[in-house]
Order: C-alpha cells, then structure tokens, then sequence
C-alpha cells in the first residue's frame, strides 16, 4: 500500500507540474495581448503628438546666416567648346554666435500630454573676410551684385512674426541695411526652400578688394522667435561657434553632434552652453559648386524637451516581467500544497493568473491618467488584496494569505525597482533571481516524495491547519 500511495504522489507530482507548467504557457497569450495594448495606446499618443506638431511647429534647426555668391565657371562642352556656366560658392561666418531662451508649454490632445515650445533667439554672425584664393576663384568671376545671404529653418510654420537680419559693414564704405528674409527669392543648389534675401547692391562696399584683403567685416544679426516642438537644433556655421540655451523646463535631453560644454539643471530650468570649432565638424568654411554640396544638419546639436516619464515604456517593461510572478506565484502554491498535503485546482491557478494579468490592464488605464508610480501602487494593492481575499477563502488560513500577501508585495516591489534602475537592471535582476531561487530550493527541502499527497481513495483528513 505504501509503495502504491508513493508512486500515486510521484506521478501526481509530475502530472501536476506539467499542468501548471502548461498552465503558464497559455497564460503567455493574455500577456502578448496587454503587449499589444501598450503598442496601440502608445501608437495613439504619437498621432496626437503628430497632430499638435502639424498644427504648430515641428523640430527646429537653425542653419545660417551663409552668404551665397555665384560665380561664372569656364568648362569644356561635349563637342570640346569653352561654356559659361553659372555655379555658386558659399562662404560661413568667422564667429557665430545664438543665445536662446525656450518658452515650454503644454498641449493636450484627449488625454495625452504634448510639450511645445516658443523660442526667442538672439543671432550674431560676423565675417572678416572672403578668401577667395582658397576656392582658386578670381574676383573677375564673381556675381556680385547677385550676392544673397540663406538662412534655412526647418519648420518655417513656426514662424510669429517676419524674420529680418540687420547688416552692418564696416571699412572705407561703411554701411548698413535691413534685409528681409522670405522664401523662394534666391534659388540654388545647395538648400531646399531657404529663407533668402538679396544682398544690398551686391557686396559692392564688401566686393573684391575688401573680401580678399581683410580691410572690412561684415556683420548680421537678429532677434528671432519660433514655435516649435521636440528639439530645437543648431548648425555650427562659424569658424568659432558659441550657443546658449536656456529653459524653464527641468528635463532636458540634450542631443545631436555635440553635447554641451557646461550644463546646469535644476528644478527650475536649465542652462547648457556650447563652443565648437570648424574642425569639430564635417564640412568646410567655403566651398564651391553645385556637385559639392553638404549636409550641413548633419553636424547640427542642441537640446530637446522631453517628458520626463514614458509610461507606455515602462509598462511594457513590467509586462515582460509578468510571466517571472506568475511562475514564482504558482511555485509557491504548488510549495504549499506539497508541504502541507493540500489539493489547489488547476482553475484556481488559472484564476489566480487571470488576476495577476489583470493587474496589467489596471496598470496601463490608470498611468495614462495619474502618472506610472501612482498607477502601479493602487493596481498592485487591488491585485493583492483580492488574490489575497481569494487565498484566504481558499484555505481557511489567514496566515497563509497572509503569506501569499507578502510574497507578492516582494515580487511587486522586485519589479518596481528593476524599472526604475535602467542602468543596474540586469545586475540586480540577477542577483534577485538568484536568491529566490535559492529560497525555493530552502523550501523545498520539506517536500517529502515518497510521503506525497494521498491518492484520490483515501484523502487528507479535513480541517488539518496548514501550520501543523
């Protein structure tokens, strides 16, 4: 008889393990749903941010002011005939420097949250010389009086009022304008749809023998302000380039080619600042022709405003969580009903994952609205206390729902940190998954196999506590 009840408990273990085992395979279907979920939702969040960006600004990169000048090119015809072709040569300011201060603001769409921003800029650029020599041109050559200086913007909707540049050269002809920038009054080859203006009267004060020698500057500057959303950009056109940005916002990320030589962030904003040289990028100070184009946004940085919580991110993080505390959930009860000779259902298991997956659900719906760490404690304290409720009414022991309580606040809490610590994740998730398997193995030493649970003709008496 005892070798009978022995092999019946043996096989009942095996048979029970792999239904639970089964058990949590299916439960992976639910899961790969609330993965799905997360995806929409966040899918949905970009739309509204889609929309808002379309109806205000989208990313800005600032690239200019550059003064264009074109040229006449001698080259060979296909039948061997000298022709004249027009091209162009750009030339980039000695020194460039941009201050500009981001105004943030919050725009909504239903219940997603955009941020936005008006930036007021202050732009200096100041040109010492043209060297022509260094491009193998000759004064003879150049177009003068078709001389325009560009001033490219990414979104031009985020325009509040007209751009314009002050020009002021000095040397023996000194003088000064306002130009108007405006799209589509100089065509060429290197920028699409540049904000352009004609320079006045050519460089007639500022031409050949100016440019070549040194004798004057050239200076630009202006006083600008943009909408835009997301990051705001800056090209590094000077030879020496300086940029200062500044914000209310608490939670920049600053990115692009170039990080920030000082930074400071605080509660109340932030400030960051950058000096790049012409050999920190990857285009030259002048060049010429139309094959020889750069992208010049390329070597672009700046500073985006971020939110600083994504919850689609880290919910989707605990759902990949989700199938480690169902199997450590399950393993304590099958621990529990080895140990203290008790029979769980399968479709209790089953309704104990449905909660536990249910928990997801909770987590996503309410973090959209009261932020992912106030979201995350109210659906784990609803999901314990029922699958604690459950326990309790199960067994008829409040110490073990109790216990059960208290495992599932460990594996909660676990969670919790593993997404707060992006950068020790792996390290602690490590180590954590090492001492809890050596707390099942501690357990399951109290698991006698040849004792194992009485066959179905002769079952535990009734009303054993489980403490006994």
């Amino acid at each position: 008889m005892e070798n009978r009840t022995g092999s019946w408990g043996n096989l009942r273990i095996l048979f029970k393990s792999a239904l639970i085992g089964a058990l949590i395979l299916l439960l992976l279907i639910p899961t790969t749903f609330i993965q799905n979920l997360v995806s929409e939702r966040q899918q949905r969040q970009q739309e509204a941010v889609t929309e808002i960006n379309s109806r205000w600004a989208g990313p800005q990169t600032i690239d200019g002011p550059i003064i264009g000048i074109p040229y006449m090119d001698t080259t060979a015809a296909d039948n061997g005939a000298k022709q004249r072709i027009k091209r162009w040569a750009w030339f980039l300011p000695e020194k460039l420097d941009i201050r500009s201060r981001l105004v943030p603001e919050k725009r909504y769409r239903g219940i997603y949250q955009v941020v936005v921003y008006t930036a007021e800029m202050e732009i200096h650029a100041r040109y010492d010389a043209i060297h022509l020599d260094e491009l193998n041109l000759s004064p003879q050559d150049m177009l003068w009086n078709e001389a325009a200086v560009f001033f490219n913007l990414s979104d031009v909707q985020g325009l509040n009022e007209d751009p314009v540049l002050h020009l002021q050269i000095t040397g023996p002809a000194p003088q000064s304008a306002d130009l108007h920038l405006a799209l589509g009054k100089v065509t060429n080859p290197q920028f699409k749809d540049p904000l352009s203006a004609p320079l006045p009267g050519g460089l007639s004060a500022f031409s050949a023998n100016d440019a070549t020698t040194g004798n004057g500057s050239l200076e630009f500057s202006s006083t600008l302000r943009i909408k835009g959303s997301g990051n705001l950009l800056f090209v590094p056109g000077g030879r020496e380039t300086r940029i200062s940005a500044s914000s209310s916002w608490s939670n920049p990320s600053f990115t692009g080619a170039a990080l920030p030589d000082l930074r400071t962030i605080k509660d109340s904003g932030f400030l960051a600042s950058w000096r790049l040289l012409a050999l920190n990028r990857k285009f030259p100070q002048q060049w010429k022709g139309d094959k020889d184009s750069y992208d010049l946004g390329a070597s672009a940085f700046g500073v985006d405003l971020i939110v600083p919580v994504d919850i689609y991110q880290q919910t989707t993080r605990s759902v990949k969580y989700g199938i480690l505390v169902i199997l450590l959930t399950f393993t304590a009860f099958l621990l529990i009903e080895w140990i203290y000779n008790l029979l769980i259902h399968a479709l209790q298991y089953a309704l104990v994952g449905f909660a536990l997956c249910i928990f997801y659900t909770l987590l996503l719906s309410l973090s959209e609205y009261l932020g992912f760490t106030p979201a995350y404690l109210i659906a784990a304290a609803a999901t314990i206390g029922l699958i604690a409720w459950y326990v309790g009414s199960l067994l008829h022991s409040l110490r073990m729902s109790s216990f059960i309580s208290f495992l599932l606040i460990l594996q909660y809490g676990f969670v919790f940190i593993l997404i707060q610590s992006q950068d020790y994740a792996l390290l602690m998730g490590s180590v954590g998954l090492f001492v809890i398997l050596a707390v099942v193995m501690y357990f399951s030493r109290k698991v006698k196999w040849e004792q194992s649970p009485s066959p179905p003709d002769n079952p535990a008496p009734a009303g054993k506590s489980l403490w006994d």
